[in-house]
């Protein structure tokens, strides 16, 4: 396929189906960059008034020379209409923008038929002035490529090309209503290849507008698939691993971190959940999760996985986090707060118990080369776990370990020292906190 078959096939085939969120995106970014086109119509406009009035200011001789008495005050009504005409645009755009809607195709038609007629307008003031000859030689021809250039920012193909056209044809016609009767014949083919290359001019400015278009469309895609897969992966594993992986890959790599480790358990829940449907005994569980999880992103914790009906969370890793055995407590308390909250007229109260250890783990992706885990691995893990099942021996819903409570230091004045504890799996009795 040639290079020119190829480019009207990319133009003009089918296009793939995309959904509804992605036209909603891209058309909002396609809404966001004809604002700044609108803009740097307005700028572009109000430097020509500008430098328009120091030129009659300070160079009133070069003015009556070059442009042989062309009233400035026609050019200033002409620029300060076409500038008012693009701030009701810019505030349509983003009215439409609040709204989440497009603006209609013909109004964009309409609308670059407008702003390619303002040239054409000073135009045929300079013609009347200084004669088709020299205004046609003149700046004012050129000021049609602004706008062809600028038209790139529409990122629409068939809109620049249109642009093109109206300039072209514009000038064209300018060119044959206002030339001199003793023009020779060749003199149109002159006007007619210089009005060819501002039509060409729109194509080529569509086809970049399009490239532009496409690279959005693709950045759009890359991002909604991005948080398509966080949203799904998220759902059953922490977002925060998702990140990581997304952004390193799934290596093999390890490392040890010195992280917090809580372990949380609902307490009697298979014996509640004998007595009720499948349905509600889902509902609840989720619904104490929802709570519970919140909590620990605010506090920078993550659920590592969930374990029936409790879960392991982390606090340091996969990131690092400043003072995790205080986060990780601050979490704890609030998870029994919330608790308490959830618990008030409830026929189906729940209680939790929660464990948590500080110390070194070894963190990375375990598992085959088809399926890997992001967890973590140590005798810290297994120890919080331990915590976590003796609040059934003592009562309790919260116990630490004694390395997380020398990291409190004195932030923790009502921990309850319960002596040294054996410890099923270790030879020798640790002493464990009780927070209440």
């Amino acid at each position: 396929m040639t290079a020119i078959g190829q480019f009207w096939s990319e133009m003009f085939g089918p296009r793939e189906a995309v959904s509804k969120e992605f036209e909603h995106l891209l058309m909002r970014q396609v809404m966001r960059e004809e604002q700044v086109r609108v803009r740097a119509l307005i700028i572009v406009a109000l430097i020509i008034m500008l430098n328009i009035s120091i030129v009659h200011a300070f160079f009133p001789d070069v003015v009556q020379r070059v442009w042989q008495g062309v009233n400035p005050n026609w050019v200033y009504l002409i620029l300060g209409c076409f500038v008012l005409f693009e701030m009701v645009v810019y505030r349509m755009i983003g009215h439409q923008l609040a709204l989440d809607r497009d603006l209609p195709v013909y109004r964009r038609y309409v609308g670059v038929l407008i702003e390619t007629s303002v040239p054409t307008l000073i135009l045929s003031l300079q013609i009347q002035s200084m004669g088709p000859v020299r205004a046609l030689g003149f700046v004012m021809p050129l000021v049609y490529f602004i706008f062809i250039v600028l038209s790139t920012l529409r990122l629409d193909f068939w809109l620049s090309a249109f642009t093109g056209f109206v300039a072209g044809a514009q000038l064209f016609t300018m060119a044959m209503h206002y030339k001199p009767l003793a023009d020779p014949e060749p003199e149109v083919y002159f006007h007619l290849t210089r009005s060819l290359v501002l039509f060409s001019c729109g194509v080529l400015a569509g086809a970049v507008g399009l490239q532009l278009r496409r690279s959005f469309a693709a950045s759009i895609r890359a991002a909604t698939a991005r948080d398509r897969v966080t949203n799904l992966f998220g759902q059953h594993v922490s977002p925060q691993v998702v990140e990581r992986l997304m952004r390193e890959g799934a290596g093999t790599e390890s490392d040890i971190r010195q992280v917090a480790v809580m372990f949380v358990d609902f307490r009697s829940f298979t014996a509640g959940a004998r007595s009720r449907s499948p349905q509600d005994v889902v509902d609840r569980l989720d619904g104490a999760f929802a709570v519970l999880v919140e909590i620990l992103d605010r506090h920078g914790g993550i659920v590592n996985k969930f374990l029936g009906d409790g879960f392991l969370a982390l606090f340091g890793a996969p990131f690092e986090a400043e003072d995790p055995a205080h986060r990780a407590v601050a979490a704890a308390r609030e998870m029994l707060a919330a608790m308490e909250r959830i618990n008030a007229g409830s026929s189906w109260p729940l209680r939790i118990g929660i464990g948590i250890h500080f110390g070194e783990v070894v963190a990375g992706n375990i598992g085959s080369p088809r399926r890997k885990e992001y967890t973590v691995i140590g005798d810290t893990v297994n120890f919080a776990s331990r915590l976590e099942s003796l609040n059934k021996e003592f009562g309790s819903q919260l116990l630490i370990s004694s390395a997380v409570r020398e990291a409190l230091g004195k932030d923790c004045p009502d921990a309850v020292a319960l002596g040294e504890v054996p410890i099923r799996g270790y030879e020798q009795p640790m002493v464990i906190w009780q927070l209440g």
